[in-house]
């Protein structure tokens, strides 16, 4: 614009019409950031207090005499890129777990995890594991930890009484995704089904089985021992197999819908 005015004769209006430039555009003159001082001593801050963040450095610089807008202080962090990057949690992402139609017991065991606690404040871990068809409750076992191996443990257990299942439902907890527990259903041709993560639903037989178990067992009991609850806990898997009517059965026991013919996975 400079050139076209002084050394080719141009009055401002013909080279600002040559250019396509408003002349108001030509004539505007930038006025001082009155941010500068804010900036650099927001900048300053935000160094010395990286993990601050706006709203606590806001804080701060208002002590300090500024009398500064939340919403001018935001624009001004954003744009000297003063947020500390996080880095997000990787979460474990599974397809969908279909739900197969059930025919026969042993078709698929349910696994799930509970946390209980003794009169002394010591927490305890309780497995349940439930035949998805008969609904029967094929073990609860009970101590202050579980590992992967104890879980298999128990597994053939309950295999040598009534064989193997065709697959085991559960969650992604470490116990159900370590080389142990993988390695041991893939060496006797068990399907494993992870749930979706936050999705327990997909589990629903084994949780509808735990709120009965918590709802009857283990909010009516103070165990002061893990000997008592495991006592507890196994009389009431009694009663439940061999006495409770179950709705989703016909109001029949568990044991009762297993003995009317209900077939075993061949």
């Amino acid at each position: 614009m400079g050139l076209l005015i002084e050394e080719h004769n141009y009055s401002e209006r013909a080279a600002c019409k040559l250019l396509e430039l408003d002349r108001s555009s030509y004539r505007y003159e930038p006025k001082a950031d009155r941010n500068e001082k804010l900036r650099q001593e927001l900048i300053e801050l935000a160094r010395q207090k990286p993990r601050y963040g706006y709203r606590r450095l806001h804080v701060v610089l208002q002590r300090r005499g500024w009398g500064v807008n939340h919403k001018r202080l935001y624009r001004l962090y954003r744009e000297g890129n003063l947020a500390v990057r996080r880095l997000r949690r990787k979460r474990l992402i599974r397809p969908a777990v279909p739900m197969v139609q059930l025919e026969c017991a042993n078709q698929e065991w349910s696994l799930d995890f509970m946390m209980d606690g003794l009169a002394t404040g010591r927490a305890i871990r309780i497995l349940t594991i439930v035949d998805s068809f008969t609904r029967e409750s094929l073990a609860i076992e009970v101590d202050s930890s579980l590992s992967s191996r104890r879980v298999t443990r128990v597994l053939e257990w309950i295999i040598e009484q009534r064989g193997a299942p065709g697959r085991l439902r559960c969650d992604n907890g470490p116990e159900f995704t370590s080389r142990h527990f993988l390695g041991w259903c893939e060496e006797r041709g068990i399907q494993l089904l992870h749930i979706q993560p936050g999705r327990p639903m997909q589990n629903g037989l084994v949780e509808s089985f735990n709120g009965k178990f918590r709802d009857e067992c283990l909010n009516a009991n103070w165990f002061q021992t893990i000997a008592q609850a495991r006592q507890r806990i196994g009389s009431w898997r009694e009663e439940y197999n061999r006495e409770r009517p179950h709705s989703s059965l016909g109001y029949l026991t568990p044991m009762e819908f297993a003995a009317r013919g209900a077939p075993l996975l061949s």
